[in-house]
């Protein structure tokens, strides 16, 4: 139980410090509820899920959610040529951030086909376009990287990056209140309250960095994909995962670290071991 309370941590410090803020910035009641009720659900993902013993099922599994980060582009909604949210029911959820951290988990667990897992998310955030998701993809593969040294991984992050250039050039909407750019603009006016936001995530992080209960290709993975979306939130329009309005990325991460833990730790391929 010890291991489910750090994940169950790991999501919850940033969440709860978004649901703060929300409350004390005078964000829509309806926002920080339905990101409490998302971390409830997110909660009890941790704790009922379990890793996948079954490689053919893992496979199975990151193949249907890749078929499901290309679905916006065939059933939008769009707006200026930007397709990446998926509809359910009343809400609109950013298909990147509710899918990708378990993609991120799968493919640190498939030592032979992770590079092209990566790649294939990659291709949907090019097409979507989502310079967030691109990032995601890139600093996941430097996270997987730095766990196995697999030299496959490298030429993914170069072109990932490439990627998110692009697509950050294509895809770039307006701010939404409460959803982006929440520390830049929150350090504009409120420098303490940013910094105790943005030392949640770090501490979110490190958590799932270094302390759940996951092997460290999964752990390095899923951090860098946390990093990455973290990051397209500094420099351009896109949601604050995990601190801002959002269900997307509260659910996304609660499977994902549920997925994480147990399960067969991924082998070292044989040419990357160290000495």
């Amino acid at each position: 139980m010890r291991g489910r309370g750090i994940s169950i941590l790991s999501l919850a410090l940033p969440v709860l410090a978004g649901i703060a803020y929300l409350a004390l910035a005078g964000a829509p009641r309806a926002y920080f509820v339905i990101n409490g009720l998302a971390a409830l659900l997110a909660i009890a993902a941790i704790l009922v899920l379990r890793g996948i013993e079954s490689e053919r099922a893992r496979r199975v599994l990151v193949v249907a959610l890749l078929a499901v980060l290309f679905v916006p582009l065939a059933s939008g909604p769009s707006l200026n040529g930007v397709a990446r949210w998926l509809p359910l029911g009343g809400f609109i959820l950013h298909s990147g951030a509710l899918l990708f951290p378990a993609i991120a988990v799968l493919a640190a667990r498939d030592e032979d086909y992770a590079p092209p897992i990566l790649l294939a998310a990659l291709l949907a955030a090019s097409l979507q376009p989502d310079a967030a998701l691109g990032l995601a993809v890139m600093l996941a593969a430097v996270g997987l990287y730095d766990a196995t040294r697999d030299w496959r991984l490298v030429p993914v992050a170069g072109i990932a990056f490439f990627a998110s250039m692009v697509a950050g050039l294509r895809g770039e909407l307006p701010a939404q209140p409460y959803v982006e750019r929440i520390l830049v603009h929150l350090a504009m006016d409120i420098p303490l309250a940013a910094l105790a936001l943005a030392l949640a995530l770090l501490a979110s992080f490190f958590l799932m960095a270094h302390a759940i209960a996951a092997p460290k290709p999964v752990r390095h993975a899923l951090a860098g994909s946390l990093f990455g979306f973290s990051l397209a939130a500094l420099v351009s329009n896109y949601p604050s995962v995990l601190i801002g309005y959002g269900a997307a990325p509260i659910l996304g991460y609660g499977v994902a670290i549920g997925l994480a833990m147990g399960g067969n730790r991924p082998a070292t391929r044989a040419g990357n071991r160290r000495g």
